[in-house]
């Protein structure tokens, strides 16, 4: 934990020299000198690490004095241990009571799959942004700018505050995010950037990067993923240009909140936003799936827009959600410095995107080394024409249950990203099989079934039980449970 300094320099008559305060720092390195006036240790140089929205900044207190100055150290108890130093995206950061973050999270963090030539993420991604530059111009050149190496490190404020989330909403709580202290997260969405972007004084730009959220194990969840968004801003100009009475129309007034509108938005404006977010994000789906692809939309609620809707084509018989969308809360364009725009913003997974347009059966593949599989996305001019071809073993799934008495803070999540560190992503799907409590001693008892298949080759017996006899010893060390084996 940080905590506060003061250095007293004193001489022996008691008279006060000065002090220096320092607030929020972390001890790193301690160096003394004996006072040959006192035979006592004195400290002559301490090290310190304080926390700043760069990382860490180093900083070090050195203590000059003469004899037979002595030189005190006052202020609240300093911990024995150094804190551990966690490294992230190429900064810095203090671990705390709210780090969570496994290997597995560091070493994707590394990935940067939307980056990589000839990966499907990276295709995927390269199809929506070419449409866009492609369709929407002014003066020959894309209005849309693309900001895709964005850092994944972003504050719960970011996350969550600007883009008007609750404090007590579900979506903040530590089982279903990656924190890296109290103060910093890898961001949960890419709209984390939102309100940065924006301020910045850009009208339209699309983000793309890896997002973090704690989930489940089966064929379409994996706790990283990769997230478009898409964000367009009106001014009255642009929003009436092809009008005949521009000036009786605009953008605001203080009106009542409705199921179509914001309080403050005019019923023309906010109509002419949604029928223009509307058909940008149905003429993408068009160049992705074909002329004849069926879309429909669906009423939706999210914090941050208003009204919302979710977009759903149907695919191979079956209809299919596809992103999520709306008008933007005004409120957060005000906070921006935008209150004379009005704006849209839609979010899509591109896992999501290329699973159905690839076919690709697992999600693990898209984390896939195996040559097999990269090679089919390689030096393809089309995206669109690929039909993935799964190297999976036609062996049935190998499974093993697990049972265990969890303690009261026991979080699921925590035992699937406990899964991911232990199994090396042979693990296909997790289901809970039985949730128990006794009504004498209050305590819980869950049991999963844990199904073992590898993406690429066969596995054996004596694998999966070595694996699944780890995962037994390592539940128990870790999350703190009572085995029932």
């Amino acid at each position: 934990m940080p905590y506060s300094i003061q250095l007293k320099r004193l001489f022996s008559t008691g008279e006060k020299v000065a002090i220096l305060s320092f607030k929020n720092i972390f001890p790193l390195e301690t160096n003394t000198t004996t006072c040959t006036y006192c035979c006592s240790q004195h400290v002559s140089k301490r090290k310190y690490y304080k926390q700043t929205a760069f990382g860490i900044q180093k900083l070090t207190v050195r203590s000059i004095y003469n004899n037979p100055a002595q030189l005190q150290v006052s202020g609240k108890k300093e911990p024995e241990k150094t804190p551990q130093i966690l490294h992230v995206a190429e900064r810095e950061y203090f671990h705390d009571e709210w780090t969570n973050l496994s290997p597995k999270i560091l070493d994707a963090v590394e990935k940067k799959l939307h980056l990589r030539n000839d990966h499907p993420i990276s295709l995927m991604k390269e199809v929506i942004v070419q449409h866009f530059y492609k369709n929407y111009t002014r003066g020959g050149n894309p209005i849309f700018a693309v900001f895709d190496n964005l850092s994944p490190v972003v504050t719960p404020e970011q996350n969550f505050d600007q883009l008007l989330i609750p404090s007590d909403h579900v979506s903040r709580r530590k089982s279903d995010n990656y924190y890296i202290n109290k103060s910093y997260m890898l961001r949960a969405h890419t709209s984390a950037h939102e309100h940065d972007l924006i301020k910045s004084g850009l009208n339209a730009f699309i983000t793309v990067g890896d997002v973090y959220r704690r989930d489940t194990i089966d064929s379409t969840h994996f706790p990283v993923f990769h997230q478009l968004e898409g964000v367009r801003l009106f001014n009255a100009e642009q929003l009436f240009a092809t009008s005949d009475d521009k000036t009786s129309l605009s953008l605001f007034e203080k009106g009542e909140k409705l199921h179509e509108k914001q309080a403050c938005h005019t019923m023309e404006a906010a109509k002419l936003v949604e029928y223009n977010l509307k058909k940008s994000i149905e003429s993408c789906m068009l160049e992705l799936f074909g002329k004849d692809v069926q879309c429909r939309w669906i009423d939706a609620y999210f914090p941050f827009t208003h009204p919302s809707f979710e977009l759903e084509i149907k695919y191979n018989g079956e209809w299919v959600e596809m992103l999520g969308c709306g008008i933007l809360q005004q409120e957060i364009l005000n906070k921006a410095g935008a209150q004379h725009h009005m704006a849209w913003a839609f979010g899509l997974g591109l896992e999501r995107l290329a699973m159905k347009l690839f076919d690709i059966p697992d999600i693990r593949y898209f984390w896939s080394n195996d040559e097999a599989v990269l090679s089919q996305f390689r030096g393809l001019s089309d995206a669109k024409n690929i039909k993935f071809k799964p190297v999976t073993s036609k062996q049935p799934a190998l499974y093993h249950d697990i049972s265990f008495w969890v303690p009261k803070e026991f979080c699921v999540n925590d035992f699937y990203d406990l899964v991911r560190n232990i199994s090396s992503d042979i693990v296909e799907q997790i289901a809970v099989m039985d949730k128990f409590t006794n009504p004498k001693t209050d305590r819980t008892s869950y049991c999963f079934r844990v199904f073992y298949r590898h993406t690429s080759r066969p596995l054996n017996k004596l694998e999966v039980s070595e694996v699944h006899s780890a995962l037994k010893e390592a539940a128990v060390k870790y999350l703190d449970v009572d085995g029932r084996w």
